[in-house]
């Protein structure tokens, strides 16, 4: 466990502020947050002591615009100084933040707005202010103020940032000791597959559990640091950069372009990444292209050290000792290969590479563990504050698939029907109610139902196998699993999304999308020259395709086999519908949107 030096009792009874102080007072000049400025190529970095002046001058200037101890306010933000410091500031008088994922549209504004009763909220630019402003002179919803960051036109209702500090008396700020550990420290919205967003509201007894017993669970060196590029409307996030350094004393760099993630990897090189499958199978296709293009020589001596490496990390799968003269091997072809080679990466220091979120498909996995990069599935939820269970590999073992054992304090049981349910003290206080109160979402002995749908091994692993509303019922009665027949067709690295379709149909579809990145490389090796819908249409794409299908329904039963697909030409993501801001499929949207498709699939 990553020692916290000033903490002598039980992190749980102490609130974020305190440990903030904590941490200015005992460590005031190491590095708390670094940035680039927009164009530059230096990081700007404030230590712990400038952070905590910072974050007290904006307390001051917030609660000087009538913020109060409970209000509830909103932020709008990529993953920029302001947005960290500023949700700090809220915490710190006592208000309740929540961040709104960016690609949030006006209606889903509209509505978190109306549900939690913001009197004010804090956005990005005049850009991103416009849906915002609409709301200032809404009769049904409380927002009054509106604060922008960048280009702020008071003109049409924007309060300035740069102007919240400027009025601020020195040592003004005394509101953190107000705070105890169940007060409410955020609401996260949940994005939801259908329907309209729950907002789970967390206290800071909540986050500081979850944060401690993950603190123990991963042996990180002291003050680590954490590249923070995923959106903070997300718990994972939150708990990663903003909550944990708190108690880690970490160094939190702000990366507000996920698509500059390459760039910034290599310069701070963390000892904890972890991504969404997505990003770790982009991440897979540039190292795919980089071999690719290796001298004969150099990918022959790579080849070699990735066999090694794939055998060393079957053992350790299985929980098996290792054979000593593997164990040398390996260690001799992972420092002069493949530690050069991650290094590029900014991996080479990982301690703890995880994916969360969604299913990592076992061949991405198997391709990182052959690098000497083991990705250990994670599992949790909104609700759970973050990480229910995980892998761990000096757990007496990790199973590639499985979402690994409960973390210290959460308890795990499935029902009848597969479902499973938690309990544990990192469990959220309950859902929001519009009129501010809090709907608790447990049974009488405190469980909570997840929705996922799974099984418990003979070794305490969690494996998930659906969502208990996702099942397929065909019309022949039989209930197939779609997540996975979808994760089995994506271990085709040219199948990048999938859809499979079948509710009361007497046979199973697909909806097909190809990785784009992997498509083109595909393409080029065999002189491929289409691109987009193009090549999704070309006829050696198709053919390949075809032979994916078939090769995934050779390992699935009658009723999960697909029997006809289409290849799709553009990518689902946020943005288009098809995708949760956290990257889940929105099935209905797919359905609606692609209906003709799938009936056309139907035809004879």
């Amino acid at each position: 466990m990553t020692s916290v030096p000033g903490t002598t009792d039980d992190p749980t009874n102490r609130t974020l502020p305190e440990l903030f102080l904590r941490n200015a007072r005992e460590h005031s000049d190491l590095p708390a947050l670094s940035w680039r400025e927009s164009g530059a190529t230096d990081w700007t970095t404030l230590t712990w002591a400038q952070a905590h002046d910072t974050v007290a001058a904006l307390a001051e200037g917030y609660a000087a615009l009538g913020v109060r101890p409970g209000d509830h306010v909103l932020l709008m933000m990529g993953n920029r100084p302001e947005h960290w410091l500023s949700d700090m500031a809220f915490v710190h008088v006592g208000a309740v933040p929540t961040t709104v994922y960016s690609s949030a549209a006006p209606e889903q504004i509209s509505y978190i707005a109306r549900h939690s009763r913001a009197r004010l909220a804090v956005v990005e630019d005049a850009a991103v202010a416009a849906p915002w402003e609409k709301l200032l002179d809404d009769p049904d919803t409380p927002l009054e103020t509106l604060v922008v960051v960048e280009r702020p036109d008071p003109g049409r209702g924007h309060t300035p940032y740069t102007g919240l500090t400027e009025t601020v008396p020195a040592g003004a700020f005394d509101r953190r000791h107000d705070l105890t550990p169940d007060h409410l420290v955020t609401v996260v919205y949940t994005s939801g597959t259908t329907g309209d967003p729950k907002g789970a509201a967390i206290t800071h007894r909540q986050v500081l559990a979850q944060a401690t017993s993950l603190d123990a669970a991963v042996d990180l060196p002291d003050h680590p640091s954490h590249v923070c590029y995923l959106p903070l409307a997300h718990i994972a996030e939150r708990l990663l950069t903003l909550y944990l350094p708190l108690l880690r004393v970490s160094h939190v760099w702000m990366c507000a372009d996920p698509a500059a993630l390459a760039g910034v990897l290599p310069e701070v090189r963390p000892p904890h990444f972890v991504g969404v499958p997505r990003v770790w199978e982009k991440l897979a296709t540039a190292v795919r292209a980089s071999l690719a293009a290796l001298p004969e020589e150099i990918a022959a001596v790579v080849d070699g050290a990735r066999k090694v490496a794939t055998e060393y990390s079957e053992y350790r799968e299985r929980g098996e000792e290792v054979p000593a003269e593997l164990e040398e091997r390996y260690r001799g072809v992972h420092s002069s290969v493949l530690t050069p080679l991650l290094a590029r990466l900014g991996l080479d220091r990982v301690v703890l590479p995880s994916s969360a979120s969604a299913p990592m498909p076992v061949d991405v996995l198997r391709f990182w563990a052959s690098l000497g990069i083991e990705v250990m599935d994670v599992w949790g939820l909104t609700e759970s504050v973050g990480v229910a269970t995980l892998n761990r590999p000096s757990d007496g073992g990790h199973r590639l698939g499985s979402v690994g054992r409960p973390l210290d304090g959460v308890r795990i049981r499935v029902a009848e029907d597969g479902e499973v349910f938690l309990r544990g003290p990192s469990m959220f206080q309950g859902y929001l109610r519009p009129d501010g109160s809090v709907d608790p979402a447990v049974d009488d002995e405190g469980w909570f139902p997840t929705g996922d749908v799974g099984r418990i091994d003979e070794d305490g692993f969690l494996w998930i196998t659906d969502r208990k509303k996702e099942i397929i019922v065909t019309s022949g009665g039989k209930n197939v699993s779609p997540a996975l027949v979808e994760n089995t067709l994506k271990e085709h690295p040219l199948i990048g999304q999938a859809l499979a379709h079948g509710d009361n149909r007497p046979y199973l579809v697909a909806l097909l999308v190809l990785d784009s990145e992997m498509a083109m490389l595909w393409a080029r090796e065999r002189g491929i020259g289409a691109e987009g819908a193009d090549l999704a249409a070309h006829p050696e794409v198709a053919a390949e395709v075809e032979r994916a299908v078939a090769a995934a329904n050779a390992r699935l039963s009658r009723p999960e086999q697909v029997k006809r697909h289409r290849i799709l030409s553009g990518e689902w993501g946020p943005d288009t519908g098809e995708l949760t801001p956290s990257l889940k499929l929105r099935r209905r949207v797919v359905v609606d949107r692609y209906g003709k498709d799938l009936e056309d699939l139907y035809r004879d």
